[in-house]
């Protein structure tokens, strides 16, 4: 996640939009970022120090000093030790203190003495908002390199309709999620992952599958979203859910898993085939129920089209493309004939004589082979490690296209 670990200083001001800053610590929270608020008194009035503390699970702000407890709050260290700054709400009366260096209180105080990026959610009724000297305040902040998360359109606590409501808490989120994302390795790249089973049906209620468990391809797929990427995730029959941001496309057969990933392959930079495609699918599917009569019952098979050898010839010089394969014997050497074959970038060899990795667990043990003719070695770890180390190789990859 593009927020996780990253120190979030919230600065409220006195607006009844103060209620909405409850959900927003939770997402933000939720999201694995470190959150810090601090309150000036007027926002007191609105929403408690006490919610906000038990959401943020860190103690809420808005003195120099701290009777109680005989802490000075260091609005230098404060400014210093945040990743990003978010006043919101900003109400009218704390964007002009801002705008003109006006410095009465905790939040302003760490404001003017903030090192990393400030952003800024107004929170007003409509006269005020359109006012001159709030947009020429306005304007004022965003010259000195803040950024402005504007406000909506809707009913507003006069009884007023029109712009100047809080962004929603989904909305600033995702405002500081695509902030934190630019900086990330894969940013701007779309990737392309494959996951799971197929199943080829025999009749209307049995098929043809394997024991794969999507939990590998489900791991990348997080991962390289978590490295910037716009990931697209063809998923075979799975129990398993893809975070928020993944689109996921759900198949079921060889064909259609097909069909999908070519729609798709020539958009993507990153494409990593980690699916279980079935090599054969029944030449008939029978259109009711087979009833057990026969003593002896026989499924005629066809081959499946090579879905990564279809993909690897139609490549581009710009795509990195990464495929598995799952081996019982002659491992290394299986694994390089498929790589050059289907002209991969990388391919991810499983063995089935290793324990703890394979189908359904939640390690694995992998060799990655390079079309560099680099072997890297990895021991048995579980699965979101496994994800990490075949996408740096990815980005490194990027990195060199």
């Amino acid at each position: 996640m593009s927020l996780k670990d990253k120190n979030i200083v919230i600065g409220i001001s006195g607006s009844i939009a103060a209620y909405k800053i409850a959900s927003l610590v939770r997402l933000l929270v939720k999201a694995e970022a470190n959150v810090q608020v601090i309150m000036t008194e007027e926002a007191k009035e609105f929403i408690t120090p006490l919610t906000l503390a038990t959401l943020s699970k860190n103690p809420v702000l808005s003195s120099y000093y701290d009777k109680n407890s005989g802490v000075w709050n260091n609005h230098v260290e404060l400014g210093l030790q945040a990743d990003l700054l978010l006043i919101a709400p900003a109400t009218a009366n704390t964007i002009a203190k801002m705008a003109n260096g006006l410095c009465d209180n905790l939040l302003l105080a760490t404001y003017l003495s903030a090192k990393c990026p400030v952003f800024f959610a107004p929170a007003m009724d409509l006269d005020m908002w359109v006012h001159p000297a709030t947009q020429k305040n306005c304007e004022s902040l965003l010259n000195y390199g803040n950024k402005i998360i504007q406000p909506g359109f809707g009913e507003l606590a006069s009884g007023l309709v029109g712009e100047g409501r809080l962004a929603e808490p989904e909305e600033i989120t995702a405002a500081l999620e695509s902030f934190f994302e630019q900086d990330l390795p894969l940013a701007g790249k779309k990737a392309l992952v494959t996951a799971g089973p197929t199943y080829e049906a025999i009749d209307p209620v049995r098929f043809i599958g394997n024991h794969s468990s999507g939990k590998m391809g489900f791991a990348i797929a997080e991962e390289l979203k978590n490295l910037g990427a716009h990931v697209t995730l063809i998923s075979g029959p799975t129990h398993l859910a893809a975070s928020k941001g993944i689109d996921v496309i759900k198949v079921t057969s060889a064909d259609d898993m097909l069909n999908a990933c070519t729609d798709k392959f020539n958009e993507s930079a990153i494409v990593v085939m980690s699916a279980a495609v079935a090599d054969y699918t029944p030449k008939t599917i029978a259109t009711q129920k087979i009833k057990k009569a026969e003593q002896e019952f026989s499924i005629e098979l066809k081959k499946t089209v090579d879905i990564l050898a279809t993909l690897g010839q139609k490549k581009s010089s710009k795509q990195t493309l990464v495929g598995f394969a799952l081996e019982t014997n002659n491992e290394l050497e299986n694994a390089k004939a498929k790589l050059l074959k289907k002209n991969l970038d990388f391919i991810v060899l499983n063995s089935l004589q290793d324990q703890g990795a394979g189908f359904a667990t939640d390690t694995n043990k992998v060799t990655i082979l390079s079309k560099g003719g680099d072997t890297n070695y990895f021991e048995l770890k579980n699965k979101q490690e496994v994800a990490k180390d075949i996408c740096s190789l990815v980005v490194e990859h990027q990195k060199s296209v």
